[in-house]
């Protein structure tokens, strides 16, 4: 079959990537759209640097053997696929021909596969891949799959503002309006938040943060979000949402966020970084790190996608074909004009 693969540090077309075959509990489903996501697009440029960070932590399971990036890698994990046939002893409800999603794991015997970055395991910008039967959501409502895909990313913005614990009456600032930063402005609406700050140097993500349900949108070089949040007249302290993810954001956001703030760091930062702690102490500011998602936010994110409660299709800038995914990745350097490029394999 064909896939899209990175390969030595490239994204290459392969027309002879092996058939994925569904064992007992799996399925065998073609995939009709998959988003590419800015941890795809960092891995394909960064990825020996992700491995290593991977290897230097502890307090995590280990994976089931490391990638080789000598290998093609295979990539792909925001996903909508038609069922087209099961594996043997596999029993479920969901029959060949329906529009599924899934998180991007895979439990097999020997233990547990992402459908995320992998040398063996077949992901989203090819053809057909396998996904595990328990894990089956269906579309509902007609749904099409290129806004389906997008159930994985927002339910990452979902999580953080889960685990930021808003509250009646609670406000926020959303720094950073990449596709994490609309994510977590579309879960603030969805839960009634009124006041939602967003800040971000591309006027192009601004609009779509206002789309998203952003009431104010500010420019950091002409006003700060915490000069905009101030002329809210707020009467508790933000909820503050770091979704930058680079050096020296996180001290800033210390250093100014208002005291008594919860800070939520969502933004993936892979370099060093200093903070003074000072500024938290001073302050009591709280902060939490966060990353995906529980299955039942990714549930979640799909029923108010299907139920109209978030509408994506501004977020869509392209939808290509697999010979079109290498010029994808570079397209989507430029946040003027992409925001979220469908691959659409079939």
């Amino acid at each position: 079959m064909r896939a899209a693969v990175l390969s030595k540090g490239e994204i290459l077309v392969r027309d002879d990537v092996p058939e994925p075959v569904p064992g007992p509990g799996q399925v065998l489903v073609q995939v009709k759209a998959c988003g590419i996501c800015g941890s795809d697009l960092h891995f394909a440029r960064h990825g020996a640097e992700m491995l290593a960070l991977g290897r230097e932590m502890e307090g995590l399971p280990r994976g089931r053997g490391e990638i080789d990036l000598d290998r093609d890698v295979y990539m792909g994990h925001e996903f909508a696929a038609e069922v087209l046939e099961l594996g043997p002893g596999t029993e479920t409800s969901i029959v060949p021909g329906t529009l599924v999603t899934s998180m991007p794991i895979l439990p097999t015997a020997g233990g547990i596969d992402t459908i995320v970055y992998s040398n063996s395991v077949k992901c989203g910008y090819g053809e057909r891949i396998v996904l595990a039967a328990p894990l089956l959501l269906e579309v509902p409502n007609g749904l099409p799959a290129h806004h389906a895909a997008f159930t994985e990313p927002m339910a990452v913005g979902l999580h953080a503002v889960n685990m930021a614990h808003v509250a009646p009456g609670d406000g926020a600032i959303v720094l950073g309006c990449g596709p994490v930063g609309l994510a977590v402005i579309a879960a603030l609406t969805v839960q009634g938040v009124e006041t939602i700050v967003a800040a971000d140097l591309s006027p192009g993500r601004r609009r779509l943060a206002a789309t998203m349900g952003a009431t104010v949108t500010v420019d950091p070089r002409e006003e700060t979000g915490w000069a905009a949040w101030a002329g809210t007249g707020p009467e508790r302290p933000p909820v503050v949402f770091e979704a930058i993810g680079v050096p020296g954001i996180l001290n800033d956001v210390l250093r100014c966020a208002p005291a008594r703030s919860r800070v939520v760091v969502v933004g993936v930062c892979m370099g060093d970084d200093v903070v003074n702690p000072y500024f938290a102490i001073a302050k009591q500011l709280n902060l939490q790190f966060v990353l995906g998602y529980e299955p039942a936010e990714f549930a979640a994110s799909l029923r108010s996608l299907a139920e109209g409660e978030i509408d994506v299709a501004p977020l869509v800038t392209a939808r290509v074909g697999l010979d079109r995914v290498p010029w994808a990745f570079a397209a989507l350097g430029d946040p003027e004009e992409h925001c979220k490029i469908i691959v659409e394999p079939t």
